[in-house]
């Protein structure tokens, strides 16, 4: 049996189809009842596992077309993001906004609402303008913004139930240039008056916690590099030191992996992620949870979760704090507001973990905090269906297109059907 990227889960068969066309996903939707599509298993729960069948993309891996009059680029859905970034770069483009590696696939992060870092920029998948998708009778369907109605945002964030995705179109903007800036020892006190200052400061920022105390260990500062308009900040930053050396946000783990710092200017693409595309990103062997809710809440939040420190720091490899733009997508957890996401990066030792998830989320109840679809949480399918306002309208567009249930799962039967187990 094959393995996830952290090595945490063992997938359920060894029945995998890799596919290089859209025809071989068809005939493969045509043989089989039962089907889940896996990117680059970076996702820590089961939302990506099936009992019967599991097709990999990573054969579909092509940039098919880049339309500089509409600022689109159209993709095959098993493409990496360190990838298609160093392809768009190379024709003067760029997107707006990378999550914090670049190894993970396009479909995959957008099916999830996987995000990145800062105030104005949306999750990946509000960068979608078009998706095609094989459904379960094997047509090929087509979700279009502005064309497709209300069941394209439905369909983006569409969790892999609407069947398997191959043609993915994505808004793009012209190449640009940054910085990246680290910040040691902000106290979270700082946080109480300065919290909108802060997360405004940078095109993105992320502030890294190990909750040993009551300190932000490290603030990153991600900057356009704007042409005669200085760096506003020295050696200081709300309290806050200039870091001298290059850091990994895990402490005591070298920075070889991580994109440059010390503001040392760069292309988009090798600063907008924290790691670098050829390296191991992260820590490795890890496990991830992950929680977003309404930004107004982002201090009171992480005063309530200082209240159990103790709890989480012993099982902690690092905590990232980040902001989200607000999208229109039904299954994002930042639909209709403005969010903040509090990112827990823990030891492979789910037995402690699995204790810790609940004390966190009854510290985080008050605040409507929703899970990342693709990370390790303990939320029962009841809160998470009462969490998303169009659950009811997503259930009726998957019965819509997969009527029988081909695309279904125990996660989607659990979590979006609230059946089985």
């Amino acid at each position: 049996m094959q393995k996830n990227w952290a090595g945490n889960l063992q997938y359920s068969t060894n029945n995998w189809h890799e596919p290089e066309t859209i025809e071989d996903i068809q005939q493969i939707v045509s043989k089989v009842t039962k089907l889940r599509v896996v990117g680059t298993r970076h996702s820590f729960n089961r939302i990506a596992d099936s009992d019967e069948n599991l097709v990999p993309l990573h054969k579909m891996n092509k940039v098919l077309n880049i339309d500089k009059e509409k600022k689109t680029v159209t993709v095959e859905a098993g493409i990496k993001y360190g990838n298609l970034c160093q392809e768009l770069h190379q024709h003067g483009y760029a997107l707006q906004n990378l999550a914090s590696l670049p190894h993970i696939s396009v479909a995959g992060a957008c099916a999830t609402a996987t995000h990145g870092s800062g105030n104005h920029n949306q999750n990946l998948a509000a960068a979608v303008s078009a998706m095609e998708v094989v459904t379960a009778n094997g047509s090929l369907v087509t979700f279009s913004r502005g064309t497709s109605g209300e069941d394209f945002y439905g369909s983006v964030v569409g969790l892999g139930g609407l069947g398997v995705v191959t043609k993915l179109t994505l808004d793009i903007v012209p190449s640009y240039q940054m910085r990246q800036d680290v910040y040691e020892n902000l106290p979270l006190a700082q946080l109480a008056h300065d919290i909108d200052t802060i997360f405004s400061s940078a095109y993105s920022v992320s502030l890294f916690m190990d909750w040993q105390d009551e300190t932000i260990n490290q603030v990153w500062l991600k900057s356009k590099v704007t042409d005669g308009q200085p760096f506003p900040f020295g050696k200081d930053f709300n309290g806050a030191k200039a870091a001298t050396d290059n850091l990994h946000p895990v402490p005591g783990v070298g920075a070889e992996n991580c994109t440059a710092q010390l503001g040392v200017e760069g292309d988009w693409l090798d600063r907008v992620p924290h790691f670098r595309m050829n390296f191991t990103p992260s820590k490795g062997q890890e496990l991830q949870s992950e929680y977003i809710f309404a930004r107004e809440h982002a201090y009171e939040a992480l005063c309530a979760l200082s209240e159990i420190r103790e709890s989480i720091a012993p099982h902690l490899l690092i905590s990232e704090v980040r902001t989200i733009a607000k999208d229109e997508l039904w299954m994002s957890p930042s639909y209709k507001q403005d969010s903040v996401a509090i990112h827990f990066t823990w030891q492979d030792k789910w037995a402690d973990v699995q204790q810790v998830l609940p004390l966190i989320e009854a510290k985080l109840e008050p605040f409507q905090a929703k899970p990342h679809w693709g990370k390790l949480f303990t939320t029962s399918p009841e809160k998470i269906q009462s969490l998303f306002e169009k659950m009811s309208s997503f259930q009726l567009l998957l019965n819509k297109y997969d009527p029988n249930g081909m695309f279904r799962n125990r996660f989607l039967s659990r979590y979006i059907f609230n059946e089985g187990e």
